[in-house]
C-alpha cells in the first residue's frame, strides 16, 4: 500500500457532537495535513457497535459504552495521509483526560475515559477495517490536492 495513502477512522463520539466539537476535531485532522476522505453524520445501532468494537464484546465495560456509542449522532471521519493511524493517535492523547497532553484533542476536551470525545483507529489494519464498516467504498473520495507534494517533502 502507498505510505500516502494510510486511512485511519476518527469518530466524534456522542458526547463530541453534543458539545459541538465536530467542526474542532475535523479542523484539527485538516490542520496538520490529512486528507479527509469521507465523512458522514450517524446513528450507530447495537449491530455496528458490536462490529466496531468485536474485540470488546463480552468484557464488563462494553455494554456501558456500546449503550453510550448509540445514545447520540456521532460523526464518522475517514482520514488518509501518511502515517494517518499514528498522526491521529497523538494527536487524540491519552484515554484518560489526567494523562492527556495539553494541546491533544482528549487533554483539551474530554472530560472522563468514556467521554473522551473521540475514537481513532489503533493500526493500519484496524484503520481499513473500520473505514471499511462505516464507509462503502462509493462514500471514500480519494482526490487529489495540491498541497500533497508539500506535504510529501522530507
Amino acid at each position: 500500500m502507498n505510505p500516502d495513502k494510510e486511512r485511519t477512522l476518527v469518530i466524534v463520539k456522542p458526547d463530541g457532537v453534543q458539545r459541538g466539537l465536530i467542526g474542532e476535531v475535523v479542523s484539527r485532522l485538516e490542520r496538520r495535513g490529512l486528507k479527509i476522505v469521507g465523512v458522514k453524520m450517524l446513528k450507530m445501532d447495537d449491530g455496528l457497535a458490536a462490529k466496531h468494537y468485536e474485540a470488546h464484546v463480552g468484557k464488563p465495560f462494553y455494554e456501558p459504552l456500546a449503550k453510550f456509542m448509540t445514545s447520540s449522532p456521532v460523526v464518522a471521519v475517514a482520514a488518509q495521509g501518511r502515517g494517518a493511524v499514528r498522526l491521529v493517535r497523538n494527536m487524540m492523547g491519552a484515554l484518560s483526560p489526567e494523562e492527556s497532553a495539553a494541546g491533544t484533542i482528549r487533554g483539551d476536551f474530554a472530560v472522563s475515559k468514556r467521554y473522551n470525545v473521540v475514537h481513532g483507529s489503533d493500526s493500519p489494519e484496524s484503520g481499513e477495517r473500520e473505514v471499511s464498516l462505516f464507509f462503502s467504498p462509493d462514500e471514500i473520495f480519494d482526490y487529489d490536492r495540491d498541497i500533497d507534494n508539500w506535504l510529501r517533502q522530507e
